[in-house]
Order: structure tokens, then C-alpha cells, then sequence
């Protein structure tokens, strides 16, 4: 590791310290896949890039992907407290389930109740249409002031391509959204839905007497794929949102428009295994690594530790995972007084002279100014210095 102290190169470095990993990608010459689908898009978890795409922003029907957004307010308000698990739900007549072969459902009898953790259950593994409109009304009074929550929610995640008229997937016009968004969408259910995350990896679900299987097949033939969902209907094809987790990486795929559920999970399968058998996440400092020590003038203490504040993790191809060296950016010394956590400086990992990551250097702990006459004696000191 090398160590520069507040240098105008390093200050050029750090501008470029995002860089996009499909110029990485472009660099090693690495091609996608070529699938017959209409769009899909291959996600990085931890940066968010995209690894290998193909109308990634095209507005498409979603089917029952939809029920991501759906399952993912639900989330939030029970993280929130605004929902409780045993709360109890009604079926109403306009969201119940007849029966009907030509949807999903999760078969709540009508007028009865189900409680919200076993509605989510339903939406997420069953892919109930009918506990998704009753968790519409339940907690918007309307499926349509839901949907409207759903744009709302959408737009926060920053899904440009997206707009939401149901909470199910069912045809309806103007009903869309890009691989690109789905996969942002993903990520926030991964990053923010906490322990209802595992609920997507669950395989069955029974209620009323029926039990009912996952219908995401990498669930039974991938250890490592532990969600999303499943969508299919006549106008979007047969869709699926993966993700899977191996080391310590983990991806999100999306496939959109295929023509049978075997085609979705076959080409979900094998995106997942094109960007694990090219690319790798290279973990170069941990966090909390010592970095250094440096003085520290007017304190009670004389020098102070500095430690990485998190982990610093590079996204890169496997070609160039032995290229990175790591820069760290701190000054020659500090003014007390110091609080434990505090940004001190940098560490960049760099490869071939482009900073591709970054993490803080903190403050390891407090230090306090000293007296005044200990400082008045310093300032004296510090002025000698400067004289040599």
C-alpha cells in the first residue's frame, strides 16, 4: 500500500473514483450473452452496475413481476410499524379469487381474513393476485390509490421507465416496466426489506388446506439463488427476477419476454453463471484496518490511529483482479479536536492509474484539545519548526 499525503495528483484520482463497469467490461473485450428474450439486464448487488444488459430501458409489460412492488411497501410498512404480521386482512368480493385458471391465487374465502405475514406469503410465493388487491385495499382503500403508492415508490428508486396501474401484473394499459427498473427494485428488496427477504427463497406455502410451490425453479436446482419472482402472461412472455449469492458477490438477473418457464429459468441460469465466470468482487482492505498513525498537534494525545471505515470492495473483472494496488490520502497531521469516527482521508484501490473504489479513513478514537498553556507552547514549537 502506498501512502501520499494531500498530493494535487491524488486529488485528481479521486474524481474518477466511480467508474462505470461496463467501460471495464468494454476494456477486457468481454461480450454478452446473446438470448432469445425480449430484454434482460445483469446487476452487480453491491455497486449497482449494470454487467451485460439488452433493452434494459425498453417499457415492457411486467406480468407478476409486479408483485415485487406490491410485496415491497408491504415490507417497508412492517419495518416501519405502520403494518403488524398478525394483523388481519379482509378478502373482499372484488378482490377475491374465483377460481379462475387464467390467474394466480392465494384462495382467502371471501369475507374471511388472512393475516399480513401470510398475505405476503401468498403474493410472494403463491403469487396471489387476490392477496395482492387485498392488500391494496387494506392499506390504500383502493387498488388504485395503491397503484398510485406504487409510482410514488417507484420514482423514489429512481425506476425511469416504470408506471404501475395495479398492484397484481394483470394486463392493463399503460402497465409497465424496464428490466433496468425491475432490477433496481430487486436491489431495494434485497437492501432494505431485512428479515422478510428470506421469505423469497421459501419453496411452498399452504393456506386453506392448498399448498402451493415457488414458482422461481433455480429455488430447486441453485443453492445460491435465493429469490426473486416469477411473471407470466400472453402479452409479457415468461419473466424472471433472480438473485443469487456466491462468495462474496452477489447478482441480480432479469429476463423478460421468453417463451416457456423452462426458457427463463434455463437463460436466468445461465446469465447468473456468464457474470460469476467473469467477473469477481476482491475485498482489498477489511472494515477497520489499521492504516497509520499520525501526529496530532494541540491535543491530549500526541498521535492518533486511523482505520478504514468500511470495506473497501472493488467490482472487477477476473483478468484484472491481480492489477489493483491501493492509495491512501491522508495528511501529514491533525488539530485536535478529534472525534472517534471522523473522515480523516481516503483509501482508493486503483487499477492501471483509475481510482475504481473507495472507502473513509476514520478516527479510530476521540482526542480532546489540551490546556491553553500546553497549546501555547506547541504553537511555539510548530513556528521553530517552520523556520528549518
Amino acid at each position: 500500500m502506498t501512502v501520499k499525503r494531500v498530493k494535487q495528483q491524488l486529488v485528481q484520482l479521486v474524481i474518477g473514483v466511480s467508474v462505470s463497469i461496463g467501460a471495464v467490461a468494454a476494456n477486457a473485450a468481454i461480450q454478452p450473452p446473446t438470448m432469445d428474450n425480449t430484454a434482460y439486464v445483469l446487476m452487480d448487488y453491491n455497486t449497482g452496475e449494470i454487467l451485460a444488459q439488452k433493452n434494459a430501458n425498453q417499457p415492457l409489460p411486467p406480468a407478476s413481476l409486479t408483485k415485487m412492488m406490491t410485496s415491497y411497501i408491504i415490507e417497508q410498512r412492517l419495518a416501519s410499524g405502520d403494518l403488524s404480521e398478525d394483523e388481519q386482512v379482509l378478502m373482499s368480493e372484488n378482490a377475491w379469487c374465483r377460481g379462475s385458471s387464467s390467474q394466480s391465487c392465494m384462495y382467502v374465502p371471501v369475507n374471511q381474513t388472512a393475516s399480513v405475514i401470510d398475505m405476503l406469503r401468498g403474493i410472494i410465493i403463491q403469487s396471489g393476485n387476490d392477496a395482492s388487491k387485498a392488500m391494496a385495499e387494506h392499506i390504500a382503500g383502493s387498488e388504485s390509490s395503491f397503484a398510485i403508492l406504487m409510482n410514488e415508490q417507484a420514482q423514489k428508486l429512481g425506476m425511469e421507465n416504470t408506471n404501475f396501474m395495479n398492484s397484481t401484473g394483470m394486463p392493463d394499459e399503460g402497465h409497465e416496466a424496464s428490466a433496468l427498473d425491475l432490477a433496481k427494485l430487486a436491489r431495494a428488496i434485497i437492501k432494505n426489506s431485512g428479515e422478510y427477504y428470506d421469505l423469497y427463497a421459501e419453496k411452498e406455502f399452504t393456506y386453506n388446506g392448498i399448498t402451493q410451490g415457488n414458482r422461481n425453479a433455480l429455488l430447486a436446482t441453485d443453492p445460491t439463488v435465493d429469490g426473486l419472482k416469477t411473471g407470466h402472461t400472453n402479452a409479457a412472455g415468461y419473466c424472471l427476477v433472480a438473485s443469487s449469492e456466491r462468495d462474496d458477490m452477489r447478482l441480480i438477473s432479469v429476463i423478460m419476454g421468453t417463451k416457456s418457464a423452462q426458457d427463463r429459468a434455463d437463460q436466468s441460469r445461465e446469465l447468473l453463471n456468464w457474470g460469476y465466470g467473469h467477473f469477481t468482487t476482491v475485498t482489498k482492505a477489511p472494515a477497520g484496518q489499521f492504516v497509520s498513525k499520525i501526529p496530532v498537534w494541540f491535543g491530549e494525545a500526541e498521535e492518533i490511529e486511523l482505520a478504514t471505515a468500511d470495506n473497501l470492495k472493488i467490482l472487477t473483472t477476473k483478468t484484472q483482479k491481480n492489477k489493483i494496488t491501493t492509495v491512501v490520502d491522508i495528511p501529514e497531521s491533525l488539530e485536535a479536536p478529534i472525534t472517534k469516527g471522523q473522515e480523516i482521508g481516503k483509501m482508493m484501490a486503483v487499477i492501471e492509474g483509475k481510482a475504481v473504489a473507495s472507502t473513509p479513513i476514520i478516527a479510530t478514537n476521540d482526542v480532546e484539545q489540551s490546556g491553553f498553556f500546553s497549546r501555547m507552547w506547541q504553537h511555539v514549537v510548530r513556528w521553530a519548526q517552520n523556520l528549518f
